[in-house]
């Protein structure tokens, strides 16, 4: 028999760590060649790294949520020796050595089940399994000499909260049945790890180093929403149905090439601005991971019904968890929308290194005065936030009056 060391291959791009966001094996586990042992997680991207041998699980190093350096011991097996005569020590290749990279299947996943496993308990029983519960609610169950087995979970999921123990300690003292007015005294415990922490050191940073500028401007969308339910209306079996998305999008194309400095990457470190001709629109999406960002590149060269196949298409890929790096990348400008949800107005942050992000917020329908008249009108607040660095308060103003005036006049877009 011998010792195998499992190193964390060069992942590529520069990637000098990664995270541990879920194990998939145990001491003593036999595992195969190509089975999963463990998904690490950089940038957005999570990787599942298979077993390059046959063996036994000795030893693991790295709990969930670690940051584990390129080239460090993460998995020790035990093997059969080559010779099948005494331990044999053995190591993957360095990082460096494509033996050690071919074993590294990429894969983009959700982060989400990664971040259960690391909270969400589990514990066999013969007779039944214990239910998931918080380690304080646990611990309150233990004191008062409860069974988790026996406490109705109220949400149907088999997993039991503060509030069903409650309930349940208040149904056995015979404080009545209704059950809101108890105290409650536990507090659950979620370590941040995987995208959520992604996500975290992203705003983080992006508040940080950029000192954002916010502009909200009313915009009347009566003609564009009639204009968009007409195409909708009349359109092809095999085309899509078109959301406003695609309208602000060919708006921004629209407006940018006068406005250079705010279709641009800022790279503060070098004090650099990449000012870009294409436009390359990011669209925030909301995942059950969290929030992912893809990007429809070249929106330039797509028109309204091909901008919609691919806002569909990253969409998907997205909340599916199989949107590729490049896919979650290199955007100039994004665009953030809460649809129905989009409130009277927002302040997004800004998606480093860009400079300029635009929020549509909700449509209602409110009275205006047209004249001496007065009339209902489908209206919509546009929120911005601009890099002040980069970009001058009357620039922005101008930029998003610019905006204003090609979706209150939506054949603008169309015209050459």
């Amino acid at each position: 028999m011998g010792l195998f060391q499992f190193r964390l291959p060069d992942i590529g791009e520069g990637v000098a760590e990664a995270e541990i966001t879920v194990w998939h094996v145990k001491v003593g586990d036999v595992v195969k060649e190509d089975q999963s042992l463990v998904d690490v997680m950089t940038d957005k991207a999570t990787v599942d790294m298979t077993s390059p041998v046959d063996g036994v699980i000795k030893a693991i190093h790295g709990e969930v949520g670690a940051m584990v350096p390129v080239g460090s011991v993460i998995v020790e097996f035990e093997v059969e020796s080559a010779s099948g005569e005494g331990p044999v020590a053995a190591s993957l290749p360095s990082p460096a050595e494509p033996e050690a990279q071919h074993r590294v299947v990429p894969q983009t996943i959700a982060a989400a089940p990664a971040a259960q496993a690391a909270v969400a308990p589990r514990e066999a029983s013969i007779d039944r399994p214990v239910p998931a519960a918080s380690p304080s609610t646990r611990r309150r169950a233990k004191q008062a000499g409860i069974d988790l087995r026996d406490i109705p979970s109220e949400l149907g999921d088999g997993r039991i909260t503060s509030h069903d123990l409650d309930a349940y300690l208040a149904h056995q003292s015979g404080a009545g049945a209704d059950t809101r007015l108890i105290a409650r005294t536990g507090i659950s415990e979620t370590r941040i790890i995987g995208l959520r922490r992604r996500i975290a050191e992203k705003m983080q940073d992006a508040k940080r180093r950029i000192p954002h500028i916010a502009y909200i401007e009313e915009v009347d969308v009566t003609e564009l929403e009639a204009l968009r339910q007409d195409l909708n209306a009349h359109k092809a079996p095999e085309q899509p149905k078109l959301t406003l998305l695609p309208f602000f999008i060919r708006a921004l194309v629209r407006a940018l090439p006068d406005f250079p400095q705010i279709n641009a990457r800022y790279d503060d470190d070098a004090g650099v601005l990449h000012a870009h001709e294409g436009v390359h629109v990011g669209i925030a999406t909301q995942t059950p991971g969290g929030l992912m960002v893809p990007v429809v590149r070249h929106a330039e060269s797509r028109d309204i019904w091909a901008l919609a196949i691919e806002l569909a298409r990253l969409a998907t890929a997205a909340r599916d968890g199989t949107a590729s790096r490049e896919e979650l990348s290199g955007s100039t400008i994004t665009i953030t929308s809460l649809g129905p949800l989009g409130g009277i107005a927002t302040t997004p942050v800004i998606n480093h290194p860009e400079v300029a992000i635009i929020g549509p917020n909700k449509i209602v329908e409110r009275p205006i005065v047209d004249g001496s008249f007065i009339t209902v009108r489908k209206m919509m607040n546009l929120s911005s936030s601009f890099d002040h660095r980069i970009v001058d308060g009357y620039d922005a103003a101008l930029f998003v009056q610019r905006l204003k005036r090609l979706i209150e006049h939506p054949a603008l877009i169309f015209m050459p």
